[in-house]
């Protein structure tokens, strides 16, 4: 059985990867890409847990386009 102290230590170290899988995954979703395949082909390897986001960082990252209209309009006031 883990104690406390080795079981936050492993959350601790885990957290970061899990967040910067959750923001591939997210940016795949929000991106268009040249098809639904290669899109879904992104989407599975942003999630894969450890080393997708640094597979869809270095060859994905820049493949998709932001959707037009994507951008943050400011209101003024």
């Amino acid at each position: 059985m883990m104690d406390l102290k080795t079981a936050l230590t492993v959350i601790i170290l885990a957290l970061p990867f899990f967040a910067m899988t959750v923001w591939a995954v997210v940016d795949v979703a929000r991106k268009d890409f040249t098809s639904i395949g290669e899109k879904a082909f992104w989407g599975l390897i942003a999630a894969i847990p450890f080393v997708g986001f640094f597979i869809y960082l270095l060859f994905g990252f820049r493949r998709g386009a932001k959707p037009a209209g994507s951008s943050r309009r400011q209101n003024n006031v």
